[in-house]
């Protein structure tokens, strides 16, 4: 185990992590003969304490037992969004814009804090449904993340992958239970409801995963959704799907095959949630082409390596407080083999619709090969949502 070559290559996909929820609440800027534009935005901030401790293999590759404390952004970063929508007939045309800030900065760039860009695209919505080009958060293990109930919460840290000192987001459960849907340039209908059931399709720009590759077709992402709901019970199962192939002129192709799926259940007070995926090609925490720059392996020995991971969690809502307990884990199946797990016990409580309280608290646990470290956390934070 190396953290310190992870955390050279892990750094520079920090600063593209970024995730978001539906706006709770959208301050309408204007709205005047069909023509509407409002903004929204989010503000955390947590103090957190990290007790890291490494086995003997996980020492003599460089890693060192500390304690740190830090004040941090959570799992998700800071953002404000821009939305617009005119109605032109019969089509209803829409666009979202959104600027994610790291607060992270204090001991790195100073005030050259960075700004990503993670959604910039327009949408064409009518009776058939929907089509949105641009860039967004892709639909392979999307309900998985977007469902997931520590999303507002804090999560997994490791030294192993450069998390405790990062500039960037925790990393809530990604690596932990899922993969993390990046942001990328798209073509994706979206039908509309038919019996419950709701089916997205997209074209996503590839991901080059092996040298001097090729893809001679997008990468082709779908999730297919269904809701129950009455006056008690509100459930909803979902069924994804990846493909892609980079082409070597080595000879090296790397197909990339995944499925995700899932179930979330609230019953009355009670919440219950279940997911996983199973995937080769793929790889372990962000995918198949930022993953090939963290240097994980997405082929051994000719064949693909073969991924998986699975969330389970339960939560109860008392007045405005809500207990949640989750448990989390990926598995690489490489040469060293990865495994990574989080279990997460959180409290969060709504002062009003607009800022919530989060205390919590999670152990994680990375070993590649015999290496392994072990990540206990204390996150206490607010959320302040408009």
């Amino acid at each position: 185990m190396k953290p310190v070559q992870l955390l050279s290559g892990l750094v520079a996909v920090l600063a593209a992590l970024a995730l978001s929820l539906p706006a709770s609440a959208a301050i309408t800027l204007y709205d005047k003969e069909g023509t509407t534009f409002s903004t929204d935005g989010s503000f955390n901030t947590f103090y957190v304490y990290s007790d890291s401790e490494k086995n003997a293999a996980a020492e003599a590759a460089g890693g060192v037992d500390r304690q740190q404390s830090r004040v941090k952004m959570g799992f998700l970063p800071n953002w404000i969004g821009f939305n617009f929508g005119k109605q032109t007939g019969e089509l209803k045309l829409g666009g979202r814009s959104s600027f994610w800030v790291t607060i992270n900065d204090s001991d790195n760039n100073l005030t050259e804090t960075g700004i990503d860009v993670r959604q910039f695209y327009g949408t064409v919505d009518a009776h058939w449904g929907q089509v949105l080009i641009g860039k967004d958060f892709t639909l392979f293990n999307r309900s998985n993340i977007f469902k997931d109930e520590i999303l507002l919460g804090y999560g997994n840290v490791s030294d192993t992958l450069g998390l405790i000192d990062g500039t960037g987001v925790s990393f809530g459960n990604i690596g932990t239970g899922y993969t993390y849907p990046m942001p990328s340039a798209q073509i994706t209908y979206r039908s509309p409801e038919l019996a419950g059931f709701k089916l997205a399709v997209g074209i996503i720009d590839p991901s080059r995963t092996t040298a001097a590759g090729e893809e001679k077709l997008p990468r082709l992402e779908g999730e297919l959704t269904y809701i129950y709901k009455d006056d008690l019970v509100c459930v909803t199962p979902w069924l994804g799907f990846l493909t892609q192939k980079s082409e070597s002129a080595t000879g090296a192709d790397v197909s990339s095959q995944g499925l995700s799926y899932g179930i979330q259940a609230q019953i009355a007070a009670l919440g219950l949630h279940a997911s996983g995926f199973n995937a080769s090609g793929l790889g372990f925490l962000l995918g198949p082409g930022p993953d090939t720059t963290l240097g994980l392996p997405l082929i051994q020995a000719g064949d693909e390596v073969d991924s998986n991971g699975f969330l389970l969690q339960a939560s109860y809502t008392v007045g405005p407080a809500r207990f949640v307990g989750s448990y989390g884990r990926n598995e690489l199946e490489a040469a060293p083999s990865w495994e990574n797990e989080t279990v997460t016990g959180a409290v969060f409580y709504s002062i009003n619709d607009n800022l919530k309280l989060v205390a919590e608290y999670n152990v994680n646990t990375i070993s590649i090969g015999n290496a392994e470290e072990e990540t206990n956390t204390i996150a206490l934070g607010g959320i302040i949502n408009f």
